[in-house]
Parts: C-alpha cells; structure tokens; sequence
C-alpha cells in the first residue's frame, strides 16, 4: 500500500527498530536528510531544527549548487547543464520486511523527474536507498529529446564533523580484504573501481564510518554503507569548509555517461547502509543478519565442508585421479567434491590457461566416461559433485572464438586485448546471443547431469578492452554488460533454484553485494595461506558473513607465499568461515587426515553458530598485539566458538588475556577445545564459567601448542567451543 502526503513541516521518518532516518521534503522546495542515527521519538523530531539539526542536500543536483558535491548531474537535450530538483510528493508505504518512503521531485523547466526511493528491513536496521531518473519528454524526429546522465549517484549521506574514521578495505590478488583506517580530514577522499567485470580486488564499494574517534570493534559510533553493485563504482567523501563530511556512492560515472531517452528511466543500484552504537562488529552483524535473510542466495541453509582440486592436482585431471580426491574427502567427512579447471575442450584441449575456454565439453581423453560417471562416482562415495566452470570468458585458441569472434568485448578498430595467458577474452554480455549462449552452458550441465550440486563460477579477467561490438553507446558498456550478466542469473536461478554456485573471480574479485542475490558464497582468496588469511578474513567480515566466506585447509609450504604452518593452524584458520579444503589427499600422512576427519566432525557440530551465528570481533591483527581473537555466537546465545589465532613469534612475548564478548551474563559457559593436538588438555577444559566472568575477565591462552614437533609450528592457535548449560 501506497499513499501520498505532505505535512506541515514537510518532515518524515523512516525508523527501524533501533534507527531513525529524518527527512525534510518540502513541497517545492530540495529535499534533504536532517538526521540519521539511534531511533528517536516524535517529540525529538519535531524539536530537531532547534536542537541545529538541519538538512543537508538528500540528492543534490549539479549546476545551481556552488562548491557542494553533487549526486546527480545531467545534459539536457538542449546542452543545459543544470538540473533543480523541487519536490512535489512524498510517498509512503510497507513491504514484507519494513516500510518504504519515496521522494519525488521534478525540474520546473526541464522534463526530469527523479523519485529517490528509500527502502527499510526493520529487524536487521538497515536502510537501502536508490535513485529512478526519467526523462518525462516526447520524442520527435526533430526534437528526439535524449538526456545524458553525466553522474548518477545511488544515494549520499551527510556526516557531522567531528573525530570522524573511515575504514576501507583493500588489496590485491592474493592479498584482498586488508582493512585501511584513516582520519577524514579536509578535502577529498575517493575510492573506486575500473576493473569492469571484478570489483572488489584493490578495493571494496563498501565503508564504515567511526564517527567517536578511532575505530573500535565493539564500542561507539558507526555507520556502514555498501553499494550493491557488481561494476565500476565510486564512493568520494567531500569535506570542505561546512560542518559535515558529505559522502555519496554510486556507479563510476568515469566514461559511464548514460544516454536517457525519451519516456525512459534510469534506476540507480541500491546502497545499503546501517547505524549501530556497539562498534565495527555492531554495523558486521546487521549486515551479516540482512545479507543472510535478504541479499544472498539461500543465506538459511547450511554450506557444506568440500574438497576442491585445484591446489591439488591444478590441470591434471583424470578419472582415476578425481575418484581418488573423492574417496578421500568422503573418508574424512566431507559432503562434496569439485573438480576444478582443466576438465573440458575437444579441439582444443584445457591443459594450461592458454586455450579452451569457451567450449564446454568433456575432454574424453581426461574423462572418458564424461561428467555423469563422476557424479555416479561421488553417489557412491556418499558425497555430492560441483564441477569449475568460467562461462564469460574465451580464448583465442578456442572453437567459439573461431565461431563469433564479434562476441567478444573490442572496441572498434583496434585489435584484441589479451588477459591470462595472453589468450584470454571477456565475453560481451551487453549481447543477448552472449547471454543465452552463457545461460545455455550451465543449463547444457544440468539437463546432462541433474545431480550435479555445486557449481564454482570463475572469472579471470578485467573488461581490458572498453569496446563492444553490439551496443550504440560506447559508454553505456559497464552498465549493459552488468545488466546481461543479471539477466542471465535470473535465468540461471529460475530454472535451478536449489544450485549452489560460488562466485570466483581470480579469487576474492566478486565479494560484494552486487552479486550474491545470485550466489552462495565467494572464493575469499586464491592464497590459502592460513596467516595470511587471518587478515584478509578478518576485513572480509566487516561486510559479509561467514556462511559466504570459503576457507579452505592446504597443504604447506602454501602454494602462494610458500609459507610452511602446522596442520592444526590451518584448520583453526579455516573453521572460522565455510570450512573446505584445496589439498591433494593422497599427499597427506594418515596423522594429518585423522587429525581432519576429527576437525570436520567437530566442524559439522559448530556449523549453526559459524554460519548463522553473530560476529564478535576481539582483537584484531591490525592492532599489532602479536595475535587474533574473534568469536561467532549462537542468536539465542546458547553456544559459542571462540577463536584465538597467533600472529607473531618473537622470543619473550606475553600476551593480554582476552575478553570475551556478546555472551548471556547470568549463563554458564561449559568449555572444550576443538582440534586439540596438546599432549594434555587445558586447565580449564570440561570447566563452566559464567558468561559475565568471561566477558570481564577471559581465559588465560597459552601462547604455544605442546604437541609433538610434527604438529606444531611457529604460529600457535585455539579454538574453543562454549556450551551454555
């Protein structure tokens, strides 16, 4: 239900269970956000201009503003640069998780009206905003009346000046979700994005904001925000000689002009955002909670612990080899197997990353038997099959590029751009032929093989080449290519709702929320390192919660950084997200498979709290403290895992005890080791604390492991499950 009103002040609320968003929409006049923060009562709002709270520009528009930053900017048909937006309705009304309030406003002199939606999920306090522009012209041969959108912000929000921290996450390959933290001070801070097809490789659409000084994990201010959003983007924070940081998000409008036609409309992915007073971890878990229930697929049902065969056996399969690995994950508790890349072309046989892909069928003289024997295979191994697939993307050497060369992305009169192994291409999903042929290789898969459960969509290259050979408008490349990969997982989900699909990108490239209403999880990084990855999952949890999140045991030295870690550490390290392993079995002595085989089973018992527990980050590895602390926590606060990780080994360190948080005060905390390897068990192993002693005080940890030489190493860890009695 919808309705339209005003009232005499032209201000509305959009609250959530524990916020409140505050809008001034004045008819004719510019809408603004006077407030957003803690839920607050009528009789606060109505005293909010007094106590100097005042609205700030809700989407401001370019050309009348002066110095302030802008959100939308626009070329009118006949090259007037400037847009006013007044306001001429509000509307309210409810949908399944909360309630909705859209501002509409139009320019008095030029056919543009822009409705700025905002969208509340109640339980989890978040908000969503987005922007719908339409070009409200007649069209005529004279007068096509065609408006370019220069810039197109999703939203923006307006910050109080004071002791205000951003942190941000960054990276690279093999090395992503680094946290960077940093003070906002006077001018512009900008992050962004131009890889096209990955986007979350050398940084994240997504932010927190620390509005009470330096960051804390469990304590103050903070608002989080995050561009759902698969492409290009931008996220800028203009702070100039006003009392507010002015922060706005949106697709990079960079060589991204969108040309808007007559009787068109435009509409802005959603930013999400969320407010919480207990810190980093606060703002995690309402985005862990909203992702799981609204923003990704199947976020209620439990991933299973697999074996991938990449790091085990990279492009050597063979029938012989796979029934093995499966055995082998199945022998140790393992629910599933996935056979990586190297399993497919004819003509032109995947023995590198130099060819193939493209042309998806079975290499017989790999797997002669095909695909439906390995799922028959795993059937009998009691596990279930995922197979590596990476459907946007071709070769050269490939029988489909030799079919359609003009469905690859290449601008006009320039040659071929090459990525991996200087013969790969992106496919052009701005091309509907494109997207049923992609839509056609998962499709073919299943038809054949019906019973296959998982599958890993990889994606390996940049939009290198800003070209495509079916589309008008050049710019409008980015937003048409990410149209076509939505319609084709649309297609995808309607016709195999039950998959279970990662999303790969060169590792960690597709971690964001732009694409995991189609997904179940992401690939966190190709490095599997397990110290390395106490870092990169720890800013990977700011955002995402650990059901998404595949952690996989290797093998050492690691295969990235070469780093050697004891077999316990690797496992403490991966059963803090979706436990997996990225090994080849037969290589493992029976000591390291037994010590698995224990570890997936006491997995499996914590699984519920690891996947849909709340987050409660303790220590972090940034703080430079010499080691890590995290801990997931049952909803009901009946269980709990905590995870105590060393991250440096320096003779004479003495580390703080630790103290525990978001447990029942009044409840008793029984407590066990998982994966223990020590000779004898902890003090206090069997024992029952209450969770107030825990949370005020904690347990002494010891620093090191006391195990057998073969099973320790130079970075110790711990894991304890808590049982409330």
């Amino acid at each position: 239900m919808i309705k339209v009103l005003f009232t005499i002040l032209g201000i509305f609320a959009l609250n959530t269970a524990n916020t409140t968003l505050v809008i001034d929409a004045p008819e004719n006049g510019e809408a603004g956000i006077v407030y957003y923060g803690p839920k607050i009562g009528k009789a606060d709002m109505e005293k909010l201009a007094a106590a100097g709270y005042h609205a700030q520009g809700l989407y401001p528009a370019y050309g009348l503003k002066g110095t302030t930053e802008t959100a939308i900017a626009v070329t009118q048909a006949d090259g007037n640069k400037t847009l006013k937006l007044d306001v001429c309705s509000v509307e309210e009304g409810s949908w399944e998780g909360g309630r909705t309030l859209t501002v509409i406003s139009k320019d008095p002199a030029y056919p543009i009206t822009v409705r700025n939606v905002f969208r509340s999920f109640e339980e989890q306090d978040m908000i969503e905003t987005w922007a719908e522009v339409t070009n409200e012209a007649k069209a005529t041969k004279k007068a096509p009346g065609t408006v370019v959108l220069n810039r197109f912000d999703s939203g923006c929000l307006p910050i109080r000046v004071g002791d205000v921290w951003i942190s941000s996450i960054y990276g690279t390959w093999a090395n992503e979700g680094r946290v960077a933290t940093e003070k906002l001070e006077r001018g512009y801070k900008v992050i962004k994005n131009i890889d096209g097809v990955r986007n979350s490789h050398t940084s994240h659409s997504e932010v927190m904001i620390s509005l009470d000084g330096k960051p804390e994990e469990n304590s103050g201010r903070v608002i989080g925000a995050a561009l759902e959003w698969g492409g290009d983007y931008e996220l800028r924070f203009q702070t100039n000689d006003s009392d507010y940081h002015h922060f706005f998000a949106g697709i990079l409008p960079e060589n991204n002009e969108y040309n808007l036609e007559a009787g068109e409309t435009f509409k802005t992915p959603a930013l999400a955002y969320t407010f919480s007073d207990e810190g980093l971890s606060g703002v995690s878990r309402n985005f862990h909670h909203w992702g799981r229930r609204w923003r990704m697929a199947h976020g209620d049902v439990e991933r299973k612990v697999l074996l991938n065969s990449w790091e085990g056996v990279y492009f050597d399969i063979n029938e012989p080899g796979m029934d093995q690995m499966m055995g082998d994950i199945a022998s140790m508790g393992g629910e599933l197997f996935v056979m990586d890349d190297g399993w497919f072309g004819d003509k032109y046989p995947r023995l590198n990353d130099h060819s193939s892909l493209g042309d998806w069928v079975v290499d017989k003289n790999k797997l002669p038997n095909g695909i439906g024997w390995l799922v028959k295979q795993a059937d009998a191994h009691g596990i279930s099959f995922g197979i590596w697939i990476e459907p946007e993307m071709t070769n050269n050497p490939s029988e489909l590029y030799e079919a359609h060369p003009d469905w690859v992305l290449k601008a006009d009169k320039r040659d071929n751009v090459y990525g991996r192994g200087d013969t790969q291409l992106v496919l052009d999903l701005c091309n509907p032929a494109v997207q049923d042929y992609i839509f056609s290789i998962v499709d073919n898969l299943m038809k054949e093989n019906p019973d296959i459960d998982y599958i890993k969509w990889d994606s390996n290259m940049d939009m290198r080449s800003r070209g495509s050979q079916y589309i008008k408008h050049q710019s409008h490349l980015d937003i048409e290519y990410w149209r076509g990969f939505e319609a084709v997982c649309n297609r995808i989900r309607a016709a195999y709702p039950d998959l279970t699909i990662q999303a790969c990108a060169s590792g960690g490239g597709r971690a964001n929320w732009g694409v995991l209403p189609w997904f179940d999880e992401f690939w966190v990084s190709d490095n599997t390192d397990a110290l390395q990855r106490v870092y990169m999952q720890w800013g990977t949890s700011y955002f995402f919660p650990a059901i998404a999140m595949a952690s996989h045991i290797s093998a050492t030295p690691n295969h990235t950084v070469h780093r050697t870690t004891s077999i316990k550490y690797r496992i403490d390290v991966a059963m803090s997200g979706r436990l997996g392993m990225e090994i080849q079995p037969k290589n493992m002595t029976e000591q390291e498979k037994d010590i698995c085989r224990k570890a997936i089973a006491e997995y499996k018992q914590i699984r519920p709290i690891v996947q849909f527990g709340d987050i409660y980050r303790l220590v972090s590895p940034y703080d430079g403290k010499g080691f890590a602390s995290m801990m997931h926590i049952a909803e009901d606060k009946s269980a709990a895992v905590f995870y105590w990780w060393r991250i440096a080994n320096f003779y004479d360190e003495h580390f703080a005890r630790v103290q525990m948080k978001g447990l029942d005060p009044e409840r008793m905390y029984k407590v066990h080791e998982l994966n223990r390897i020590d000779g004898f068990p902890l003090r206090y192993e069997g024992m029952s604390f209450s969770g107030r002693f825990l949370m005020e005080n904690g347990l002494e940890i010891p620093s090191s492991n006391f195990a057998p030489a073969e099973l320790t190493g130079d970075w110790s860890s711990r894991v304890l499950y808590l049982e409330a009695e």
